[in-house]
């Protein structure tokens, strides 16, 4: 039995820096998320957890869900290669000349959102591992503001 959404959860999902939209029943996701994705999986995190830390409450979804998805995407590169994330299963607002310029404006900012989020998250891992080597408190802004 698929996930199915309710309002609420449909626009907290749009508002994710990783979701390009979403529907009841679909979340299309961003093609960087997607290849940030399986380059975690391959790096060996476990699926649930790519999830995760990407800031989304992986409760909302059946667990065999993350791991399927992945091997979807994984599926679509080896046929296509990773240009196969922008067209497979998802993403329609991606596809062929439907594509607008208000889709490329919401994919950059989706984009800077989420390498942003990404440069917070890597900001606070390295103030971490920092404080465990001196044993000093460390600055865990990211620069970025």
């Amino acid at each position: 039995m698929r996930t199915t959404f309710s309002e609420d959860e449909i626009a907290e999902l749009k508002k994710h820096p990783c979701v390009f939209d979403c529907t009841t029943k679909t979340v299309y996701y961003t093609v960087e998320f997607k290849q940030r994705a399986l380059q975690l999986q391959k790096e060996g995190v476990h699926t649930k957890d790519i999830w995760r830390q990407s800031g989304f409450d992986v409760s909302k979804w059946k667990s065999e869900y993350f791991r399927g998805t992945l091997r979807d995407w994984r599926k679509a590169v080896e046929r296509g290669g990773t240009e196969a994330l922008q067209n497979h299963g998802g993403t329609p607002h991606d596809r062929g000349p439907t594509h607008t310029k208000d889709d490329t404006v919401k994919r950059l900012t989706l984009h800077v959102q989420y390498l942003e989020a990404e440069n917070a998250f890597l900001a606070r891992l390295r103030a971490r591992r920092a404080e465990s080597n001196s044993g000093l408190s460390k600055n865990t802004e990211s620069s970025e503001t």
